[in-house]
């Protein structure tokens, strides 16, 4: 058998960027051939990719990139918030976010076939999950083409806005989009809220109208006073501005001069049910399985 060296062990590490040991496994096993080793390292962080698979992503980052009137906005997920900060999955997801302004994927499946450094963003991304040891996904993205100019805010990692936009001052852009990153609004405007979540209000607001035993007529218009208060909660141009509340985003937008055509925000994890772990049945299970061994 091949002597297997240190600089065989750095060599095949500078490929893979799999742990030390790995290295040393997959080279022993190879016998010494590289080329070999290489292919038994990908199988390997394959085989852990397909086992973290099953674990939820409900921590990760949104990143935006903005170039020549296209821009996207992706949220890329892990399990942890410690991984959120690794600089591999932020250089993955800042990489994934420019690959879809450049090549316009269909969906999630199509950026995952995409070529990356020399494999597929799919093959990278088990690779990742192989070497961190965590489940990561490529959750969702959104791709602006416009004439129009695009802006982004990010809150840190966990909150995106991209704003598409009409008007002389960047700046309004920017504060759009600062303010929908705090007030959260579904819809531009009150017309352009979602029916289902409409409904969803106005059955609440029912069922409140009905529990104050008001006559039928007063109720009625109980119900549809709250679903207009909703309406102008939840639509941006509604909302009273964050930078001033005196007036409507929808009046400094006029006074400015500046048309918002759309936006999108996205909240890390936002809708996803996180599993919630029992600590001391978790220890509990530790210690009889080391009884039994």
């Amino acid at each position: 058998m091949a002597a297997i060296t240190a600089a065989m062990v750095g060599e095949l590490r500078a490929k893979t960027d799999a742990p030390m040991m790995e290295c040393k496994k997959a080279l022993t096993e190879a016998e010494g051939d590289m080329a070999r080793a290489e292919e038994i390292l990908r199988v390997k962080l394959g085989s852990k990719a397909s086992k973290a698979a099953s674990r939820v992503t409900a921590e990760g980052v949104v990143a935006a990139h903005i170039a020549g009137g296209v821009g996207t906005l992706i949220e890329v997920n892990c399990e942890t918030d410690f991984v959120s900060k690794n600089d591999d999955f932020l250089k993955f997801t800042a990489d994934v976010a420019r690959l879809v302004s450049e090549n316009n994927p269909a969906d999630v499946a199509a950026l995952s076939a995409l070529p990356l450094d020399g494999k597929t963003v799919e093959e990278i991304r088990a690779e990742l999950i192989g070497r961190i040891c965590e489940n990561m996904s490529i959750r969702r993205f959104h791709r602006f083409q416009t004439f129009s100019k695009l802006v982004s805010y990010l809150h840190g990692t966990r909150i995106g806005v991209m704003v598409e936009f009409d008007g002389a001052d960047e700046q309004v852009g920017k504060d759009v989009a600062m303010h929908i990153a705090a007030m959260k609004p579904v819809a531009l405007s009150s017309d352009d809220v979602p029916s289902d979540l409409v409904e969803k209000e106005r059955s609440v607001a029912r069922l409140k109208a009905e529990e104050s035993g008001k006559p039928a007529d007063i109720a009625a218009k109980m119900v549809e006073g709250s679903v207009q208060k909703y309406l102008k909660e939840v639509s941006l141009f509604n909302q009273a501005f964050v930078k001033n509340d005196k007036q409507t985003v929808e009046q400094m937008l006029k006074a400015a001069n500046t048309t918002v055509k759309s936006f999108v925000m996205y909240v890390v994890g936002e809708g996803i049910e996180k599993k919630q772990d029992d600590f001391a049945a978790e220890v509990a299970t530790q210690v009889a399985a080391a009884q039994k061994g």
